[in-house]
């Protein structure tokens, strides 16, 4: 009995580790798109997830728009948002060094982090759940049917990004552009715009991860800097840059949060991330799947 009341915990931590690495997975995936494009680390991607899970509750719970309006509304107002960025804190800058932007992008997330405040305040916010909140007993865990959405809408984004960079023009503009931006504007292509879709792209998908993680994990206004923390982890992980590396660094980092969370204490919970950022650049500074090499900026 005492086997199975084991068995049963841990596969608890292990569903649990894969909806939050999932989340993780998807910030990291919007570290690797602009990190491809720019060779620059956005430190606002955090706030991208914190702004979808904010603006949604402002769309559905404050002005009563349907789920099926509001998602899409979020995203899109999200998008704008980081649209935004791009035009007003990433491309005014001349003679742009990865240091520089890096800057630009912090400076980004502590006003936007700011702005949040202002607007929602400091309490945390719920959303209702998209199936309710009746949870779901398995092989002795008991799980939330809001997990099935943020693994699915996880695994819906790696499946949407695989088709988009392998499949579409502009998909493979932006690989271009990512492999030799030189090369990439003598055939025609518009550098600084993959730059903007890059932006665009990534606060999509963290207003994604923000909307589906808020009905089982709360979201407040400041949420978003330990969320870039880890989800660059677990680019890092897995390799900068590489989409895969992204989605196993994230679920990698999510079981092993989890997972001590759970066998040793929760109350280490956050810093398990950073100590396997620390042992990684260690270690194995490129992940397991990637080869980063961070120097000058590509001009653009």
């Amino acid at each position: 009995m005492d086997d199975i009341s084991l068995a049963g915990q841990l596969f608890q931590y292990v569903i649990t580790g894969i909806t939050v690495g999932s989340i993780y997975a998807m910030v990291a995936l919007g570290f690797s798109i602009i990190y491809n494009v720019t060779e620059i680390i956005n430190f606002a991607q955090g706030e991208f997830v914190m702004l979808g899970g904010m603006v949604m509750v402002a769309f559905q719970m404050s002005m009563g728009l349907p789920l099926l309006l509001a998602f899409p509304t979020t995203v899109a107002a999200v998008t704008g948002i980081g649209i935004l960025m791009d035009r007003l804190a990433i491309r005014p800058i001349r003679r742009p060094t990865v240091m520089t932007l890096i800057i630009a992008t912090i400076a980004a997330s502590i006003l936007i982090k700011g702005a949040a405040m202002i607007v929602w305040g400091k309490d945390p916010l719920d959303l209702p759940a998209f199936s309710g909140r009746n949870p779901i007993h398995l092989f002795g865990a008991v799980i939330q049917p809001q997990y099935f959405w943020v693994i699915g809408f996880m695994l819906l984004t790696v499946i949407g990004l695989t088709f988009f960079f392998n499949r579409t023009i502009i998909g493979k503009a932006m690989s271009a552009c990512a492999a030799n931006p030189d090369a990439a504007s003598l055939v025609g292509i518009n550098v600084k715009w993959m730059i903007l879709l890059a932006f665009a792209l990534s606060a999509a998908i963290g207003a994604v991860a923000g909307i589906v993680v808020t009905p089982v994990a709360l979201m407040e206004y400041d949420r978003g800097a330990m969320l870039a923390v880890k989800a660059f982890g677990a680019a890092i992980l897995g390799g900068l840059g590489s989409f895969p590396g992204a989605i196993l660094g994230g679920l990698i980092m999510g079981i092993i949060e989890s997972l001590g969370a759970g066998l040793i204490s929760s109350g280490y919970k956050d810093a398990f991330a950073l100590i396997v950022l620390l042992a990684v650049l260690f270690f194995k500074p490129s992940g397991i799947l990637g080869n980063i090499e961070i120097s000058k900026i590509k001009r653009f």
